[in-house]
C-alpha cells in the first residue's frame, strides 16, 4: 500500500516532461564527462582548422605564395598534438604527479633562456619566443600554464591535511608561481601573465581558501597588474582604447574598431565561410587573437553562440570531473585546467567584443599556433584520463567494449 508521503514524489515523476527526464538520464551516466570533453574538443578543433584556413588564406598567399601554408602548419600541429592527448588520456594521476616538478622546472628553464640574446625572439614587442634552430620556435610561457597547474595540484594534494592553515595555502605556492609570472612579465607578455595569475588565484579558491585570504590575493594581483599596465605606454594606450574604442579608429583603436565591424556585419547567419572582408588586411591577427571576429563575420551570431556553447560545455565537464572524483590531485588538476582554459577564453572573447582590453592571447583550440595548441591538447588528454576515474566510468567503458569482444569470441567458436 502506498503511503501519503510517497504521493508527491510519484506525482512529480509523472508530471516531469520527457525531454527533462532524457537530459537528466544523460547527465547521470558515468561517461557523460568523458563524452562531453571528447565531443566539444573535437568540434572546436575541426572548426578551428576550418576558420584558420579561411582567416589566414589572404595573409598566407601574400607571405608565402600559397593560401594553404599557414593552414598546413596548423594541421601539422594538430596531427602532432592528438597523439600527445591520447597518451595523456591513457596515463594515471601517479604519472602526472611524477612529471609535475619536471614540467615546472623545465618550463621555468625555457623561460629563462628567452632572456639570452640570440635565443630569445621578439614578436610584436614581446620577447616570449625561444629559437630552437632554423624556423622552429616555441613559446615557453604556454607550456608554463600546464606545468603550473600540475605542480600546484600535486603540492596541494601532498598538503591536503594542512590546508586549513593559511601559510600552507600560500607557501611555497605563491612565491614559486610569482617567479614564473615575473619571468613572463619580464618578456613583456602581460596577457599570458594575466592568465597565469588567474590560474594561481583559481587554485587558491579551489582548495577552499578563506574569503579574506582569497579577496586579499585578488587585490594584490590587481595592484600588480595595474602597476605593469601603467609602466608601459603602449599598455596604457590599449586600456584607453578599450574605454573609448572609437576615439582613435585609425590608431590604437584599429583592432577593436575592425573587430566590431566584422562582428556587426555577420548578422544572424554570417556572410559565409571564406567570405570575410576584414581578413583582407583590415583586421590584424585575424587567424590568431581575433579569429572569433572572423567566426562572427562568416558564421554570424548563430556560429558565435555555438562556439561559446562548446566552451561552456567544456567548462561544465571540467567542473563535473573535479567534483565527482575523490582523489585530491585529480580534483585540483581538473579544476586548474578548467580555470586556465576558461580564463584564457574569457580574456580573448572579452577583448574581441570590447568588454576587456586587448592583451593579445589566442583563443584555445581555435587560434593558430602550435605552442598554445600542444599544452592545451595535453590538458584535454588529462581531463579524459580523469573522466575515466569517475564512479562507474571504468565499468561503463568495459561494458561498451564487451559486445565487440563477445561478437569476436562467438565468431572464433563458430570457426572451430
Amino acid at each position: 500500500m502506498t503511503s501519503v508521503a510517497d504521493q508527491p514524489d510519484q506525482k512529480k515523476q509523472t508530471t516531469e516532461r520527457p525531454w527533462i527526464a532524457a537530459i537528466r538520464d544523460v547527465l547521470d551516466r558515468p561517461l557523460t564527462s568523458y563524452h562531453i570533453v571528447l565531443g566539444a574538443t573535437g568540434l572546436l578543433l575541426v572548426l578551428g582548422l576550418m576558420m584558420v584556413l579561411s582567416a589566414s588564406s589572404v595573409l598566407s598567399f601574400r607571405a608565402y605564395g600559397s593560401s594553404y601554408t599557414i593552414f598546413t602548419r596548423q594541421l601539422i600541429w594538430v596531427v602532432v598534438g592528438l597523439p600527445m592527448a591520447y597518451v595523456a588520456s591513457r596515463m594515471t594521476p601517479r604519472h602526472f604527479r611524477m612529471l609535475a616538478y619536471v614540467a615546472l622546472l623545465g618550463s621555468t628553464f625555457l623561460l629563462v633562456l628567452t632572456f639570452i640574446p640570440g635565443l630569445g625572439v621578439g614578436v610584436n614587442g614581446n620577447t616570449n619566443w625561444l629559437r630552437l634552430g632554423g624556423p622552429l620556435q616555441i613559446q615557453p610561457s604556454e607550456f608554463a600554464k600546464l606545468a603550473m597547474v600540475m605542480w600546484c595540484a600535486d603540492l596541494y594534494a601532498r598538503k591536503e591535511k594542512l590546508l586549513t592553515q593559511w601559510k600552507h595555502l600560500l607557501v611555497p605556492m605563491v612565491p614559486v608561481c610569482g617567479l614564473v609570472i615575473a619571468l613572463v612579465v619580464g618578456q613583456h607578455d602581460l596577457g599570458t601573465a594575466l592568465v597565469l595569475m588567474a590560474v594561481m588565484i583559481g587554485m587558491i579558491w579551489v582548495v577552499g581558501a578563506p574569503t579574506r585570504l582569497f579577496v586579499g590575493t585578488i587585490g594584490v594581483v590587481g595592484l600588480v597588474a595595474a602597476y605593469f599596465v601603467n609602466a608601459e605606454r603602449y599598455r596604457m594606450q590599449r586600456v584607453t582604447s578599450f574605454l573609448d574604442p572609437f576615439g582613435d579608429p585609425s590608431g590604437v583603436g584599429w583592432q577593436a574598431y575592425h573587430s566590431f565591424y566584422a562582428l556587426s556585419t555577420g548578422g544572424w547567419w554570417g556572410v559565409g565561410i571564406g567570405n570575410s572582408r576584414q581578413k583582407w588586411g583590415n583586421l590584424p591577427e585575424a587567424h590568431t587573437d581575433f579569429i572569433f571576429s572572423v567566426i562572427g563575420e562568416e558564421l554570424g551570431l548563430v556560429g558565435s553562440l555555438t562556439v561559446i556553447a562548446l566552451f561552456l560545455l567544456l567548462a561544465y565537464a571540467g567542473v563535473r570531473i573535479a567534483t565527482r572524483n575523490t582523489q585530491p590531485f585529480v580534483r585540483y588538476a581538473a579544476a586548474g585546467i578548467t580555470v586556465w582554459i576558461m580564463a584564457q577564453t574569457v580574456v580573448n572573447l572579452g577583448a574581441v567584443i570590447g568588454l576587456l582590453p586587448i592583451v593579445g592571447i589566442p583563443l584555445p583550440l581555435l587560434s593558430y599556433g602550435g605552442s598554445a595548441l600542444l599544452p592545451t591538447l595535453i590538458a584535454i588528454g588529462m581531463l579524459l584520463s580523469f573522466a575515466k576515474a569517475e564512479p562507474g566510468a571504468q565499468a561503463a567503458l568495459k561494458e561498451t567494449r564487451r559486445p565487440r569482444f563477445g561478437w569476436l569470441s562467438s565468431r572464433r567458436m563458430s570457426y572451430k
